[in-house]
Order: C-alpha cells, then structure tokens, then sequence
C-alpha cells in the first residue's frame, strides 16, 4: 500500500487542530480580560468596589478570578465549538498574540493613564 494515498482511504483518521486553536485564542481572550479588568478597577471606583472578593488582597482577587473565569468560558466555548475541525490557525495565532499586546500595553502605566 502507498502509504502517500493512506489519507485518502475511508478508515484514515483525521487530525483537526481544533481543540488547539482554541486554547490558543483563549489564552489570548483571557489575558486581554486580565488587563482590561486590572485598567477598569484601578481607574473606575465601582469596578474597583465590586471586583473585592477577598478583603485582604482587595480587587485583586476579583480581577484574577474573573479572569480566569472568562478564559475558561472562552475555552469551553471555543473547544465546543472547534474540537472536530480543521481551523486556521495561523489566523488564530495572529488575533491571540494581539489580544496579548494589547493587554501587555494595558498594564503598562503609561498607557494606562491616558484612560
């Protein structure tokens, strides 16, 4: 058997990159959330307020948990959607490691006062 027509045959699994794709973007969702959560509870006194969950550490705490909560909503949803598919990834790069500048430059305090 040529082993160059095997993905041609019927019994031939496919590989998709799905599953893949989709924790790369998240991880990109989930640090653009962290900046921008970080930016909005130092600047605005009623994000500030409501990001408390533990005294101690004061909105902090809030804005890493909510964080990670929207990266793994991000990666639920994104992992159900893309686990049987064959995605762009470099597309997908490209939007993840953005999201990753943007929130770099977000928590860089120059930038962040100008908001």
């Amino acid at each position: 058997m040529n082993p160059l027509n095997n993905a041609a045959s019927p019994d031939a699994s496919v590989l998709t990159n799905g599953s893949g794709a989709a924790a790369i973007l998240s991880a990109g969702i989930g640090s653009f959330a962290l900046a921008v959560l970080a930016c909005a509870g130092d600047k605005l006194e009623a994000v500030k307020n409501s990001l408390i969950f533990y005294k101690p550490t004061g909105p902090l705490s809030g804005v890493t948990t909510t964080a990670i909560l929207i990266w793994l909503v991000a990666w639920g949803i994104l992992e159900w959607r893309w686990r049987n598919r064959t995605v762009g990834v470099g597309l997908i790069s490209v939007i993840a490691l953005g999201l990753l500048g943007l929130s770099l430059m977000l928590t860089f305090p120059p930038v962040v006062d100008l908001f």
